[in-house]
C-alpha cells in the first residue's frame, strides 16, 4: 500500500501529493467535483479541507475519503500490476 505523506490543495480541484516511497505528483479530481457524495466540493473551500488519515488516505468532512493506492495509480500512470507486482499471476501449465 502506498501512503500519502503530504497533500496540498491547488486550484481547479487538483491536489499536489507526496507518497511514502518518494513519488510526487498532481492529481486532477475535477471529474468528481459536484457529483454524488462530492456535491459539497462545488465550493472550493470545502475541497481545500482535505486531510491525511491514519492509513495514508485522503479525508474530507462528511465522511468522504479517497484510497491512496488509486491516487498513486493516477499520479504515476502505472497499471495495478505494475504498481503492485503481487497482482501478477503466472500461468499454470499442466
Amino acid at each position: 500500500m502506498h501512503r500519502i505523506t503530504r497533500v496540498r490543495a491547488l486550484n481547479d480541484y487538483r491536489l499536489d501529493l507526496a507518497f511514502s516511497d518518494g513519488t510526487r505528483g498532481t492529481v486532477d479530481l475535477t471529474h468528481l467535483a459536484g457529483h454524488g457524495v462530492f456535491a459539497g466540493w462545488r465550493d472550493q473551500a470545502e475541497f481545500r479541507k482535505v486531510a491525511i488519515g491514519q492509513a495514508g488516505e485522503l479525508l474530507w468532512p462528511g465522511d468522504i475519503d479517497l484510497c491512496p493506492d488509486a491516487l498513486y495509480l493516477k499520479v504515476t500512470g502505472k497499471s495495478p500490476e505494475e504498481a503492485f507486482p503481487s497482482l501478477k499471476h503466472e500461468s499454470a501449465h499442466a
